[in-house]
């Protein structure tokens, strides 16, 4: 997925959140989302260096 749908479910969860009244559980799985966004993208470069490497 690229990075226009993470903002696209991120604005949806945030007004779900403000009309439950979730503000801070929102924030705190916001950073878990991003630190979690973050890994992924490390693992995906590793990966494709690793494969490249292989390759020749």
């Amino acid at each position: 997925m690229n990075n226009r749908w993470y903002g696209t479910m991120a604005m949806l969860l945030g007004i779900i959140s403000f009309f439950t009244g979730e503000i801070v559980t929102f924030i705190m799985l916001s950073f878990i989302l991003m630190a979690l966004i973050n890994i992924n993208t490390t693992l995906k470069a590793n990966h494709k260096k690793e494969w490249e490497r292989k390759e020749r």
